[in-house]
């Protein structure tokens, strides 16, 4: 089928049909499994920050190491066993594709946790729309916040925003 031009190679032991688009963020998905779309990433998925990420970060649980990762064009991000799957969602990529993510309320307590990583900008932009979206859900935020403990960093967002 390579040879025909019927499949194109994109990786190893990925493949798709020439006419179709290459979707990074499905293949990174279906190479590292245990990877999960986080960050500025799932900020841009959620529609909480228009700037599109440089690098696509994902988090991964300790202990799991994964060399070819590192030639990659992803930030790494580790977390503990516990809050692993906090927040685990599906989302769509801007293909089309589906892939795991994030929800909007665990992105946003990792982005305030980040250790000043993420440019204050994003941080503010994202806490804005997260406010004024639809769909918030206010007491699973604080939750999380809880959980990951940020909670009176997002409480001051919160007060300043609502």
């Amino acid at each position: 089928m390579l040879d025909t031009g019927l499949l194109v190679k994109v990786g190893r032991g990925i493949y798709i049909k020439p006419e179709m688009w290459e979707d990074e963020m499905y293949i990174l998905q279906y190479r590292y499994s245990r990877g999960i779309f986080s960050h500025e990433t799932a900020l841009y998925i959620h529609g909480l920050t228009d700037r599109t990420p440089m690098k696509y970060t994902m988090t991964f649980p300790y202990g799991y190491h994964v060399h070819s990762l590192k030639r990659e064009n992803v930030k790494i991000k580790k977390s503990v066993e516990d809050l692993y799957e906090l927040g685990l969602t599906c989302g769509v990529s801007p293909y089309g594709n589906s892939i795991r993510l994030y929800d909007a309320e665990r992105t946003l307590c990792d982005i305030i946790k980040g250790n000043n990583t993420c440019d204050i900008q994003i941080v503010n932009q994202a806490m804005k729309q997260y406010a004024r979206m639809p769909g918030k859900n206010i007491t699973q935020l604080f939750d999380y916040a809880e959980k990951v403990r940020v909670k009176p960093k997002i409480l001051n967002y919160m007060e300043v925003l609502l």
